[in-house]
């Protein structure tokens, strides 16, 4: 068949028909770019893509939530977060378990669109209002000399209110960047606190009570939202402390085999339990991924550098946790004495160091007065001398307590009796202001300021939030247990404690005191993890303290149950995620806005 020539094509009179046709499609062609510009513009793709991935846009509330596996992707979502100020105290003995997101009491999210922006906005605020202070006060102390920069650290009379004196024994912590700095005061009437001291571990001492009624039934999802890698990018300004816990299949970074440094009654495999689901669910922050803890990545921002845990037996936890992660890419060299455990990194030159402190605050105990020996004597306007005599020597200094204040003792401010726990003087005396909860908000306030006033500190102090513990039914001495729970809690279910917001609320408001106070060039951080670990109740030895074949780990005929610890946390387990959010921070701060590379 040939091919026609040139002559052979249309006549003339085909040519109108041809370029109406092009004019008429290039005209349907600018209709549909100009309709497609203005749906994309009024109706963004990344929003609806993200929502479609995450279950999270920027229209929907950013509560705490568990991912469910099988169910389409959907989650349970978190009630809102409530203001300290929203809190209703219990009017009976004892204290609930908090739920610090729970705003509304038939569960689910009721905030109107566009809140979470805000809401956003006001954690990106806080950060930056933190920031603002400390730039601040460091400007205004320029002008003043090396010897009058260490103030004399307040009693924190003028800015701490006294409530109600409370005996209840039951402290948590709390984290930074999400805490408010004009929370309103709680008060705990004395006729309805406990009177339950908690039990020491090595001079450790489980608190009182976080009652939890409900177990969650969670389904497994290995393709969770936040089931990523060690590469995945973490937004700087994204907040790290609301979000979700997910199934995570590959499960912890280490065994309880493969650490040697693990206290007994934490080490819940080696002690028998059974399940080991807890020790696999991970953390999401709502807005960005939380990357697994990269050992090499922390030793490479530490380098040449000491990092110090300060605090009680869960600081210990803490610091223990960490030195698994690391133990698994270099062991390290024992360089501690009987003051303080320092471990020393040889590869990149990186100390870590714990240094025992009960309280943060200077403690005496003989006796003074009417006040017998063997009474614990917290002068709560005097910082601990045995930690900040080494302050200079550190980098880095996460900071935690609250958990002794449930013990026996006496509350001094400038050398005089203000306040007592557990125990009574002998003669009546002036009116006693300072409860157990008062004197911790004190001694937070007394200890960050000694440290952001420090003429020789220009390091990084981070707070770590008070620790939830989970006795259900009772204290730790009156039937309290949280044997048989194996996931975490799901939002509608988790029954707020009272006791654990005070302290909470008062731990917030030290910090935020103590930024206020800054003179040097030190950075203060708070690591908010109390509102996330309220939902942990499954990470807990319980009854599995002891190797011991022949333990009580059910409850009795008589449904007394056996003795536990529900405020340690399981090595590996939920723990591991304090020092996620430690290297984050680190992170942060010394690589600026930069996005991890490993």
């Amino acid at each position: 068949m040939a091919l026609a020539s040139h002559k052979d094509y249309g006549s003339a009179s085909n040519y109108p028909r041809a370029l109406s046709s092009i004019i008429i499609s290039v005209g349907l062609l600018a209709v549909f770019i100009t309709l497609a510009s203005w749906i994309l513009l009024s109706f963004p793709v990344g929003t609806v893509v993200r929502s479609y991935f995450y279950g999270v846009d920027q229209t929907s509330d950013l509560g705490l939530s568990v991912s469910l596996g099988g169910l389409n992707g959907s989650q349970v979502r978190g009630e809102d977060k409530t203001d300290f100020s929203d809190i209703d105290l219990a009017k009976s003995e004892g204290t609930t378990e908090k739920d610090q997101n729970q705003k509304q009491n038939d569960g689910g999210s009721k905030n109107q669109p566009g809140e979470d922006n805000q809401n956003q906005n006001a954690e990106i605020s806080k950060d930056q209002r933190v920031e603002d202070i400390q730039n601040k006060n460091v400007e205004g102390s320029q002008n003043q000399n090396a010897e009058g920069s260490q103030k004399e650290v307040p009693s924190g009379d003028d800015t701490m209110p006294r409530e109600q004196a409370t005996n209840n024994t039951l402290p948590t912590e709390i984290p930074v960047e999400q805490a408010t700095n004009n929370t309103q005061p709680m008060e705990i009437p004395r006729e309805k606190a406990t009177n339950n001291p908690l039990p020491m571990d090595d001079r450790d001492s489980p608190k009182d009570e976080l009652i939890n009624d409900a177990s969650a039934d969670l389904l497994k999802s290995e393709t969770s939202p936040g089931n990523t890698d060690s590469k995945e990018s973490v937004d700087s300004e994204c907040d790290l402390y609301h979000g979700e816990w997910f199934y995570d299949s590959a499960g912890p970074l280490y065994t309880n085999n493969s650490c040697p440094v693990i206290t007994q009654m934490q080490n819940c495999q080696g002690n028998g339990r059974p399940d080991k689901e807890y020790e696999s669910w991970r953390w999401k922050p709502a807005q960005c991924e939380l990357p697994r803890f990269n050992a090499t990545k922390f030793l490479e921002l530490m380098k040449g550098k000491t990092l110090a845990f300060v605090g009680d037996s869960v600081a210990r936890n803490q610091m223990e946790s960490l030195m698994c992660l690391l133990w698994q890419v270099e062991t390290p060299k024992n360089r501690g004495n009987r003051h303080m455990q320092r471990w020393f990194f040889k590869s990149k030159s990186v100390m870590i160091v714990r240094i025992w402190s009960s309280w943060l605050v200077h403690q005496t105990s003989e006796a003074s007065g009417d006040l017998p020996s063997g009474v614990a004597k917290l002068h709560l306007d005097v910082p601990d001398e045995v930690f900040m005599q080494n302050i200079p020597n550190f980098d880095v200094v996460v900071l935690s307590s609250g958990h002794w204040f449930a013990k026996q003792s006496v509350y001094m401010l400038n050398n005089q009796m203000v306040g007592t726990q557990l125990w009574s003087p002998p003669k009546k005396q002036q009116p006693l202001n300072i409860n157990n909860v008062d004197a911790f908000g004190i001694s937070v306030e007394t200890s960050l300021t000694a440290m952001a006033t420090h003429p020789n500190f220009t390091g990084l102090t981070i707070l770590r939030a008070y620790s939830p513990d989970h006795y259900e039914g009772g204290a730790w001495n009156t039937g309290g247990s949280c044997t048989g729970k194996v996931r975490p809690i799901l939002p509608g279910q988790l029954v707020k404690n009272d006791f654990t917001n005070i302290m909470h609320e008062k731990q917030v408001n030290g910090f935020y005191e103590a930024v206020k106070k800054q003179t040097n060039r030190s950075k203060l951080k708070l690591l908010d993890i109390t509102e996330p670990f309220s939902y942990r109740h499954d990470g807990h030895p319980g009854p599995y303290r002891s190797p011991d074949p022949n333990k009580i780990t059910k409850r009795g005929p008589d449904g007394k149950p056996p003795p536990q610890d529900c405020l340690h946390w399981c090595m590996p387990g939920p723990v591991d995620t304090w020092n996620e959010l430690v290297l984050e921070v680190i992170r942060r701060e010394f690589e600026g806005n930069q996005n991890p590379t490993v």
